[in-house]
């Protein structure tokens, strides 16, 4: 089985592609935006906010320094109290493992809460293949699904939809739906209820991930906004639980952390209106075998980079793409990558390994907003620069380097090289001042806002998306000896 986060187009030319959608922008521009803005009210009511963060970040490091002590623990804990662990080394084995399951259940339908990692996998491609169908429950979800679209965004999958694109949708796709069905959101809702209520009735097995897996007492969280996540963790009499093994933190007090940072980074809201925990199986009361499909799936190869490692502190809160210059413009479906985003140009290409497209660390501006709004202090551009200088680079490239790493070594060589630049462009200088002043904007002498929007090939490849800068003025080293001498 191929992985589904492979992306099957550089993310250059799938921006491009997408950026020409109008709509997009407007809907993505929309969401995002009040998204941000509920966020910040209610981190501004939090004193201790950047306690929260710091403590957050050192209980993440602490936890990937000893993951297999604490996965250990975690899977002796949920043993005993009545699950089941299952391991899985990567997609494939995951998928193996689930499918083997559902079947043993005797199902051949499932209700899913929603979860980025049976993305990740692949599971629902995979569940079809061995003839079972799985209902995304998740109201963002269903709609994707029934658009047989791919998610778009962490935390809101259906983002770059419109209520009257979902209104045509439901129309057309959902069993049940009203012919005369509006645009009123409530009434959207209520036809998702309607349509979602028999599939949890008649459900015998359900299939979520986990936020947090929990070391000390072998419990999973599952924290959502609609209930649909309740339903399939409590009704269905088998429940599988497929978790990334970087969701584990050592003790059930870390969930009071990270209970604080998350709602407040993902939804804006104080807290999650369902919290769901369970430790095992209750007689009586939930499902009555509950397996934990434990996935490794490139982490293990992540947690060996040292500085690339902090991408798997991700708690899923999306917080980094409400406030990315470049996701707001071109939606997730340009990352090619089930995780899209700032966290996913850093995450998918780790977890894929090379064979994933290597364009994805390029994929921003190193603005750092998303460092600033992450909850647990991920040093997103950090690990950006890192990935790009560990990629494969052309051979051109790497001669330039060389090139400009000599004449940066030594001053009189750099000195010389400046002032020659400048001589070289004196062309494109006066061909920059006619351009200005065709444009009603002649900039003043020295000015090292002075750009050439267009150069001949090979440069041609940077002038092709962004002004190239010509070389600045005299130096602050070359004035200073012309106003007062050599010192």
């Amino acid at each position: 089985m191929s992985n589904p986060i492979a992306a099957p187009r550089p993310f250059p030319a799938a921006a491009h592609d997408k950026l020409a959608d109008r709509q997009l922008r407007a809907n993505l521009h929309r969401a995002t935006h009040t998204i941000r803005d509920k966020r910040l009210r209610v981190v501004a009511e939090l004193p201790d906010w950047q306690r929260l963060r710091e403590a957050a970040s050192a209980l993440k490091a602490d936890a990937k320094s000893r993951l297999p002590e604490l996965l250990t623990q975690f899977e002796a804990a949920a043993t005993a109290a009545g699950a089941t662990v299952h391991w899985a080394r990567d997609a494939a084995e995951a998928c193996a493992v689930v499918a083997d399951l559902v079947r043993s259940a005797g199902a051949t339908e499932v209700v899913k809460v929603k979860s980025m990692a049976t993305q990740e996998i692949g599971l629902n491609e995979a569940l079809e293949a061995a003839g079972i169908a799985a209902t995304e429950t998740d109201l963002a979800e269903l709609i994707v699904q029934l658009a047989e679209d791919t998610p778009s965004h962490i935390l809101v999958p259906a983002i770059h939809y419109n209520r009257t694109q979902i209104r045509d949708l439901f129309r057309t796709r959902m069993a049940g739906a009203p012919a005369d069905l509006t645009d009123d959101p409530p009434a959207l809702a209520e036809a998702a209820r309607r349509h979602l209520r028999a599939k949890f009735l008649s459900a015998t097995v359900g299939i979520s991930g986990a936020n947090f897996a929990v070391a000390e007492t072998g419990s999973l969280v599952v924290v959502e906004s609609e209930g649909n996540g309740r339903m399939c963790l409590t009704l269905p009499q088998t429940l599988i639980s497929v978790v990334g093994i970087e969701k584990v933190v050592p003790t059930f007090r870390d969930l009071e952390v990270f209970l604080q940072l998350l709602p407040r980074s993902s939804t804006g809201e104080r807290m999650n209106p369902y919290t769901s925990i369970w430790t095992g199986v209750t007689p009586g009361d939930g499902p009555e075998n509950v397996h934990i499909v434990l996935v490794d799936n490139g982490r293990t190869t992540t947690l060996a980079d040292p500085v690339g490692r902090q991408a798997l502190h991700c708690i899923r809160c999306s917080a980094c793409l409400n406030v990315c210059p470049v996701y707001e413009r071109v939606g997730g479906h340009a990352y090619g990558s089930v995780y899209p985003g700032p966290i996913g140009a850093i995450l998918s290409p780790q977890l894929t390994g090379e064979g994933f497209n290597r364009t994805l660390p390029y994929a921003s501006t190193l603005c750092g907003a998303c460092y600033d709004a992450c909850p647990v202090r991920i040093n997103i551009p950090e690990v950006l620069v890192h990935l790009r200088q560990t990629g494969p680079h052309p051979r051109a490239e790497r001669a330039g380097m060389r090139a400009m790493s000599w004449l940066m070594s030594d001053r009189r060589r750099y000195a010389a090289a400046l002032r020659a630049a400048r001589r070289g462009a004196a062309p494109l200088r006066l061909v920059a001042r006619r351009a200005a002043k065709r444009r009603g904007s002649v900039p003043s002498e020295g000015d090292q806002r002075e750009t050439v929007r267009r150069l001949p090939w090979p440069l041609s490849a940077w002038t092709a998306s962004r002004d190239a800068p010509l070389p600045a003025g005299p130096t602050f080293r070359e004035w200073w000896e012309k106003e007062h001498g050599r010192s």
